[in-house]
């Protein structure tokens, strides 16, 4: 419900913005991100998409509280201040340094095909794929959910504080209400038409059929009543009992669009740690999670192809630098769409996509000063053979990206999503549940032959989330990751070469005009000076698209001096450290 506006926001000098601004910490680390500068610290800090997510977990941290608990509290706020991209009704994956044995662990909590799930989910009565929003809207487009279980994983593993007491800061505001922000306010305004569908999503972003404006103070009841019983309760208070049912309810009667998620696929829903996959950079491991995510091999795929060339030497803003980093990443998604999908399906090639001799083959090809006439995928070896198709399944944007250091030593990167920005548009217990079966390839064969990212029940659908940590000589010095649907992969891989190659403190780096190229055409950020090199990169070869490119990039930088950490500018997001 929401109420009059309140006067715990402020503009952000220079951004036409508002944000929320409860502390001089705060206001310190806005002005820190708009000024250019990195946020310095010497014992923990916590860089996430919303001030009053990231003071959560700074006071779990500043009460000697691990990066796992900061997590949990910053995720609980997210759910409620950002709705849109992350939350209980979402999926992450978890990438964890620890200190005491220098391992890395990777946590995959992302939602799964429910077991009624068939093929030809995403087709219509002719076998022809739905148009992307009829699949998406309504209960179709939901999986189940893996946020709740992997909080619980996470706290297991490694957490220090009190569970129940790391939901404090969300139940007081989802009670007390919080000042809707710039970012929140524009989204549902340009989404009310689908949030309008759905009775309960509707009563609570559209009240009296009005998107909410920001700054109003929204109060969201029923959230403090799930994380009340979640801390109570722990997993089996989500993954069964009253909050199962209705999720269950929710997405098998949601008007024009059921679908098929059960009591069982809840109550047989796993976290699974899966190997970490690494990568060569300069001397540096850059390490992330595997399949089903895309993201550490296309990730790893991209830098080791350009580290074979004198990137060091080759200044920011030469178009040569750019030529190579795009057409390394023509290369990396052209492997992508042939090889990557839940390994627990689909034989993935991970070794051989990342061998040397197969990328020293690959990086032969971007000898020259043109842009590559056409990329295929290339021929990775497998630990046993598999014939399949290129995927041509549709990710869009929203998402959101938590980087958090402790005391310790810690650190944890974590990419958290509800796919599609709000996603199913489906709303139950006050949280937003997921569409992210639409990341599955709506056909299943293409030329006779599978597609590895094809629905399937039980399987999870491919991601682009790269939640990264990079180490030298086995100790941590970077802590990285963005939302932004595929183009996620590009928002990262560009961030660390940045900073490793050009020697770019974080938030120059993420500051950094973005550069991307998926799939041919090379996509420049408008409104900044990467629209100037247009002409250049037209001259080279490619087809290029100016456009708007919103990251959402957190990170941190673990330096001998101490922590520095970096919030994109282009979201309302900081970082907080002591």
């Amino acid at each position: 419900m929401a109420q009059e506006a309140s006067d715990a926001v402020a503009p952000e000098a220079g951004t036409g913005e508002t944000t929320i601004v409860t502390s001089p910490e705060i206001r310190d680390a806005i002005r820190a991100k708009l000024a250019g500068k990195p946020v310095e610290a010497k014992k923990w800090m916590v860089a996430a998409a919303n001030p009053l997510a990231a003071e959560a977990g700074a006071k779990i941290l500043r009460n000697e509280g691990s990066a796992a608990d900061a997590m949990v509290a910053v995720q609980a706020v997210l759910g409620l201040v950002e709705p849109q991209s992350s939350g209980l009704g979402g999926g992450a994956f978890l990438v964890w340094y620890d200190a005491a044995s220098g391992n890395i662990t990777t946590l995959d909590g992302r939602e799964t095909a429910p077991l009624e799930a068939t093929p030809t989910l995403f087709q219509d009565e002719n076998g022809e794929p739905l148009a992307f929003f009829d699949a998406v809207v309504g209960g179709r487009s939901v999986g189940t959910p893996g946020t709740p279980m992997l909080m619980v994983e996470a706290h297991k593993r490694w957490g220090k504080s009190d569970w129940a007491e790391l939901f404090d800061d969300a139940i007081t505001l989802a009670d007390k209400g919080f000042p809707v922000s710039t970012r929140l306010a524009s989204l549902i305004a340009d989404d009310a038409e689908r949030l309008s569908r759905f009775e309960t999503t509707a009563s609570y972003f559209l009240p009296g059929g009005e998107p909410l404006k920001e700054g109003v103070r929204l109060q969201n009841p029923d959230y403090a009543d799930t994380l009340r019983a979640f801390a109570r309760g722990g997993s089996s208070a989500f993954y069964s009992g009253a909050i199962a049912e209705a999720i269950v309810r929710t997405v098998r009667n949601a008007p024009g669009n059921p679908g098929v998620l059960s009591m069982k696929d809840l109550e047989t829903y796993a976290i699974k740690a899966r190997p970490a996959v690494c990568a060569d950079f300069r001397g540096h491991d850059v390490c992330g999670m595997g399949p089903p995510s895309s993201g550490a091999l296309t990730v790893g795929q991209i830098l080791g192809l350009v580290d074979r060339f004198p990137l060091d030497a080759i200044a920011p803003d030469d178009p040569q630098a750019w030529r190579l980093i795009g057409d390394a990443s023509r290369l990396a998604f052209a492997d992508r769409g042939r090889y990557m999908a839940d390994s627990d399906f689909v034989p993935v090639p991970v070794k051989g996509l990342l061998d040397d001799a197969y990328l020293d083959e690959r990086a032969r090809l971007l000898d020259g000063d043109d842009a590559l006439p056409e990329v295929m995928p290339g021929e990775p070896a497998y630990d046993h053979a598999l014939n399949l198709a290129d995927d041509v399944s549709i990710e869009l944007p929203s998402t959101s990206h938590i980087s958090i250091v402790d005391a310790e030593g810690n650190v944890l990167s974590m990419t958290t999503t509800v796919e599609n920005g709000f996603g199913s548009r489906l709303m139950t217990n006050g949280f937003l549940l997921n569409n992210e079966l639409t990341d599955f390839s709506f056909k299943t064969h293409s030329d006779g032959w599978p597609i590895a990212n094809r629905v399937e029940p039980g399987k999870r659908p491919r991601s682009s989330m790269s939640p990264t940590i990079v180490l030298r000589d086995g100790k941590p010095v970077l802590a990285i990751g963005a939302p932004g649907g595929s183009r996620i992969i590009g928002y990262v891989a560009q961030t660390i070469i940045a900073h490793l190659a050009w020697g770019m403190d974080i938030q120059e780096a993420i500051d950094m005009p973005h550069r991307v190229n998926r799939f041919g055409t090379y996509d420049l950020e408008e409104g900044t000076d990467a629209v100037e090199m247009q002409d250049a990169l037209e001259e080279i070869g490619f087809e290029v698209n100016v456009r708007d490119l919103n990251s959402g990039l957190h990170g941190i930088a673990i330096t001998p001096d101490g922590l520095q950490g970096g919030a994109d500018p282009r979201r309302e997001g900081i970082a907080l450290g002591e």
